[in-house]
């Protein structure tokens, strides 16, 4: 009898618990971002199957070049990672953290680079230089002794706009005495601001916060209180008394630093508001939890957002100019694809659709460098809000190349009406509104006016590595006809190729302005000839397909329609591309990572002929 009691006993408390657990599983999944959509990214494809945001502008703002220094950065430096953005002054601000070839290997100094309309950049200028450790530095656990050492920069943190409209810039120096040391563990030297001033001016450069190791010794520039600027001392104290700003700070900051609220080592720290005011944070491998009191405190340890993918590259969500949210990241255990998921609440996202799927080779070699576009962070609240309501987002490609990416709000994978887009015809700046465009410093995709006063879209290419791409998503159709117009500027280099492509990317037609001056098209594994093609002449293309029959007819100019089969099937037509180079299959999911021994590729500093191609139009239709 007494052990029925006892055994009723723990029947009712166990129901009891099962029963708040349920609450408290409900009530932490409400407040936890969450995937729940079915759309998965394959890493087998660069772009990861996924379809894309309509109307993404990706554009390479840099590129780095050892042997041309003059087309980049001044010093040829080759590790080039982890930009911020700003929109302030009516202008976008970047910066980010260079090394000449590799991760945590010394020197170290943080570039700045602004635009007026986030396609056109100025050339880098160092915001932060070269910083000197002081001979017999020593790190509390680490083996080594600085001598001749430089440090290295690592920041989480690019800007602040005070609330009396000043815009500081932050950088960190921090201390690795070897390749595999940490230069963000807490000891290194400490935190730089410097202010920006509208007439693109900087001020001084101050440090913001020591670290223990850091404080004792001389140092190249004074503490913050030192300013005779009054304005700018008040700036930077309100930044370090914003929580949120703060934490931001925790990976280089000391391990018991006060100011830091949530002091566990999650990295790449971000944040936006929800409309109830809780705030929604962010760390990398899409950790998450929230804030009810502006970042003092965490309703629970940082988890991983039930169904989201992300391994250890940064997560970058914001509320988007249509009240609406979004997260951008690589959807892998790889740093591809780049991709963008939205949500209505803030908290449950529904979609994930392309951003950048395009890996260019890694030229250069060096310590940690991962291939594809990662480390992506956009503008984060307070730090401006562009005019174009877009969303924008700057990340590295394969830690070399710095791109920024302009998004469409309200973002979507779909166009309703077929396109009619007769460049010349279009209104100025809006031409490519609903083209995807990969557009790079050394083979553009761009509308340019020629001298007769035409508009046309140019792809040009001159670089050996990698290619120019524009892209048009369509209405899904399975019977469906395209006409286009190209005018090439030469015949015997370069090529341009036109795919017809399904939702997820792959390709069922593929035809070809080749190097040799003929027009193909792919029959699997071959090609068939169509004519040759001449410079400066306009080739109009027609195509008739029937995705059931997997046939279609092409036509150039007045010629006869010849029938061809389509070289690979699919469900139906989503997207029309034009690329000039040829599609790119590695690296892959078995491409060893982070290889030690990798060497610069050949011939880096390669220059090749231009080759130019023009589009005059591109229209379609169902049939």
């Amino acid at each position: 009898m007494v052990l029925n009691k006892i055994k009723q006993s723990i029947l009712t408390l166990t129901m009891v618990f099962l029963t708040f657990g349920t609450v408290f599983s409900v009530a932490a999944q409400q407040d936890t971002i969450r995937y729940i959509g079915k759309t998965l990214s394959n890493v087998d494809y660069h772009h990861g199957q996924l379809s894309p945001a309509v109307g993404v502008h990706a554009t390479q703002v840099m590129r780095a070049s050892r042997e041309h220094s003059e087309k980049a950065d001044g010093f040829g430096w080759t590790y080039n990672h982890q930009p911020m953005m700003a929109y302030w002054n009516n202008t976008f601000y970047l910066h980010y953290l260079s090394d000449p070839s590799g991760e945590h290997i010394p020197p170290s100094q943080t570039f700045y680079m602004t635009s007026k309309d986030g396609v056109n950049w100025t050339k880098p200028k160092v915001i932060f230089p070269i910083y000197p450790i002081p001979d017999g530095f020593k790190k509390e656990g680490v083996d080594g002794v600085a001598k001749n050492l430089d440090a290295v920069m690592h920041q989480r943190m690019g800007f602040y706009v005070s609330s009396d409209n000043r815009l500081l810039a932050l950088g960190y120096y921090g201390v690795a005495l070897d390749k595999k040391d940490d230069p963000n563990d807490g000891k290194g030297i400490g935190r730089v601001v410097r202010e920006i001033y509208k007439d693109g001016s900087f001020g001084p450069i101050y440090f913001i916060r020591y670290n223990k190791n850091g404080n004792p010794l001389p140092t190249t520039f004074p503490f913050y209180k030192k300013s005779k600027d009054k304005k700018f001392i008040k700036a930077c104290d309100e930044l370090l008394s914003k929580p949120l700003q703060m934490q931001q700070w925790v990976e280089e900051a000391d391990r018991n630093d006060a100011l830091i609220p949530l002091k566990k080592q999650l990295k790449a720290f971000n944040y936006y508001h929800l409309p109830n005011g809780n705030v929604v944070g962010l760390w990398k491998h899409a950790l998450t939890s929230i804030s009810r009191d502006e970042g003092k405190t965490w309703e629970y340890n940082p988890l991983r957002a039930p169904g989201f993918v992300n391994s250890n590259a940064k997560i970058w969500g914001q509320k988007t100019s249509d009240n609406s949210y979004a997260t951008v990241y690589n959807p892998s255990e790889y740093r591809w694809p780049l991709a963008i998921s939205t949500s209505d609440d803030g908290l449950n996202y529904k979609d994930l659709l392309l951003v950048h799927g395009e890996i260019s080779p890694m030229r250069y070699g060096g310590n940690y460098k991962s291939a594809g576009p990662q480390y992506v962070r956009g503008i984060q609240e307070n730090n401006g809000t562009p005019p174009d309501g877009k969303l924008w987002v700057s990340y590295s490609v394969n830690k070399e190349d710095i791109w920024v990416a302009s998004i469409p709000v309200p973002v979507t994978s779909e166009v309703k009406e077929n396109a009619n887009d007769v460049f010349n015809d279009l209104p100025n700046g809006d031409e490519l509104k609903l083209w995807n465009t990969y557009d790079l410093s050394w083979a553009s995709a761009k509308i340019e006016r020629k001298p007769n006063g035409t508009k046309w879209l140019t792809l040009r290419d001159q670089d050996a590595f990698d290619y120019s791409r524009a892209e048009r998503v369509i209405p899904f159709a399975q019977k469906m006809e395209a006409t286009f117009t190209v005018k090439p500027e030469q015949n015997n280099h370069g090529l341009l190729q036109v795919e017809f492509q399904n939702q997820q990317g792959l390709p069922a037609i593929r035809l070809v302005f080749d190097s040799d001056g003929e027009i193909k098209v792919k029959h699997g594994a071959r090609f068939g000839g169509l004519g040759k093609y001449e410079t400066g002449k306009e080739y109009t293309i027609t195509v008739k397909l029937d995705v059931t029959s997997r046939s279609y007819t092409v036509k150039v100019n007045n010629g006869k329609e010849t029938n061809k089969i389509f070289y690979e099937p699919v469900d139906g037509i989503s997207r029309i591309m034009f690329r000039t180079g040829e599609q790119r299959h590695t690296p892959n999911a078995d491409t060893e990572p982070d290889t030690p021994d990798y060497v610069d590729l050949p011939n880096t500093g390669v220059e090749i002929p231009e080759a130019v191609f023009n589009i005059q139009s591109l229209v379609t239709k169902k049939l």
